[in-house]
């Protein structure tokens, strides 16, 4: 049942909520005045389905999105090493020891960070590749507007470790770090901070879960024959879609091994498969050829093929024999194991496939058979004139 006053002007502010990680009053106070017109009802289906809080502030808006199992692709993308992580994490200490609006010097928050720092082996600002991490840290800090470049610039420091930069701590520096029900220093393990967060919605877990995969994960897999989370998509699969597509652009599919939510129509706030990138362009060429040839692969009960990374290689060789003629150049002059290889990155990135680590096996999922695309018919005859 579509909730009251969720319109269609709801449905852009909660994909907004979701698409980005908060709304800035000062940043874009026109978006943060759209949202919170829409508050009572945003915060109401949120809760209700997902089980997530909305932070409404006076400077910023935010919702606390928490995943069932963290995926690779959540994560910063500009960084590069785990140690990037770890001092992004002192440099938002550092920040919260700091009053709104106090200036410091990047040899300050450095040396601090050096302090904190938790790993085996200590930080050396003479070292080029630490540098470089501090230099992916605090720039990440003020993207997010934790703090505020002054004066001079962090780029110039991976060069020389003497550069100085005056940085301002803003107010949102405080609430980047979501609040947990107890003591960080309670939990030994990641699994247990994801846990704890199921101790509130141990009435509807199920369901709030089922939420969470499908608007998270680019397909909710069936991971084996008695996947309780997969089996309530299928029992309640007719009331989810109804909820769905009344109160968001999206829409259900489920088959047997997989379930998505797609877009039937394109709308640039949201990150989707395929985007605009050519390599998706390949990608779709390929997944048409595995669907053509379905007769060749084994596929077990759960839609997926196994193939040697050799296997796939030379498929994407196959591909671009039959369908290269119309890439772009960079894909028409670049050999074929290169853009197995980008090929590859992309799939694990949109789960479409899994690489086992001690084997090297790969498993492409059910997906790569259900999202194909070709050459317009108009083109293909123009191929066929100039031939």
């Amino acid at each position: 049942m579509k909730l009251s006053n969720f319109d269609e002007k709801s449905q852009e502010a909660l994909g907004i909520l979701f698409e980005q990680f908060w709304v800035l009053r000062q940043e874009e106070p026109e978006v943060y005045q759209f949202i919170r017109e829409r508050e009572t009802g945003i915060k109401k289906y949120v809760s209700e389905k997902f089980g997530f809080d909305l932070i409404v502030h006076q400077h910023f808006i935010k919702l606390e999105k928490i995943p069932v199992d963290p995926k690779g692709w959540m994560g910063i993308q500009d960084f590069v090493e785990p140690r990037d992580y770890a001092i992004f994490c002192c440099g938002l200490a550092f920040t919260e020891q700091q009053s709104v609006d106090e200036q410091f010097l990047l040899s300050d928050i450095s040396e601090e960070i050096q302090d904190m720092y938790p790993g085996e082996f200590s930080l050396d600002w003479t070292n080029y590749q630490h540098r470089k991490s501090l230099v992916r840290a605090l720039k990440k800090m003020v993207d997010l507007h934790i703090i505020k470049e002054v004066d001079g610039d962090i780029e110039v420091f991976a060069n020389n470790e003497e550069q100085e930069v005056l940085y301002e701590v803003t107010v949102y520096a405080r609430y980047f770090m979501r609040s947990y029900p107890d003591d960080l220093y309670q939990y030994q393990t990641m699994r247990e901070i994801l846990d704890s967060e199921w101790q509130r919605h141990q009435a509807d877990a199920r369901r709030k879960r089922v939420y969470r995969k499908l608007m998270f994960s680019p397909v909710v897999y069936r991971e084996h024959e008695e996947d309780q989370d997969f089996a309530y998509i299928r029992n309640y699969r007719n009331r989810l879609r109804d909820d769905l597509e009344e109160n968001t652009p999206l829409h259900l599919e489920v088959f047997k091994n997989a379930a998505m939510l797609v877009m039937p129509e394109r709308k640039q706030r949201y990150t989707l498969f395929p985007d605009q990138k050519a390599i998706t362009n390949i990608a779709l060429h390929f997944q048409s050829y595995i669907r053509k040839h379905l007769d060749q692969f084994s596929i077990n009960s759960f839609g997926e093929i196994k193939l040697t990374m050799a296997d796939f290689t030379q498929l994407v060789d196959t591909v671009k024999k039959i369908k290269g003629h119309g890439w772009s150049k960079k894909y028409r002059d670049i050999s074929y194991t290169a853009i197995a290889e980008e090929l590859l990155q992309l799939y694990k990135e949109w789960e479409m496939v899994e690489v086992e680590e001690d084997t090297n096996i790969l498993t492409l999922k059910s997906t790569i058979a259900r999202m194909i695309g070709d050459y317009p018919s108009d083109f293909l005859m123009e191929v066929k004139d100039s031939e």
